[in-house]
């Protein structure tokens, strides 16, 4: 029995997708920016409290927005 397989066909809305992927992506770097930023201002207390090492924040403070 041979199976074929026809391609989907693009939705007339596609081009809204794309701005909610544009826009959830540029949401995704301002969460990034404004966590790494509370990071920073956690004590050597805070951060044992939360198991994360001086390193693992300064590895983590070092990233770039977009990753």
């Amino acid at each position: 029995m041979d199976r074929t397989h026809e391609p989907l066909s693009r939705p007339a809305h596609n081009k809204p997708l794309h701005w909610l992927g544009f826009y959830s992506t540029l949401r995704q770097w301002q969460r990034n920016r404004r966590t790494r930023r509370q990071l920073a201002l956690l004590t050597e207390q805070q951060l044992a409290d939360a198991g994360i090492s001086t390193a693992e924040r300064e590895l983590e403070l070092t990233k770039p927005f977009w990753r």
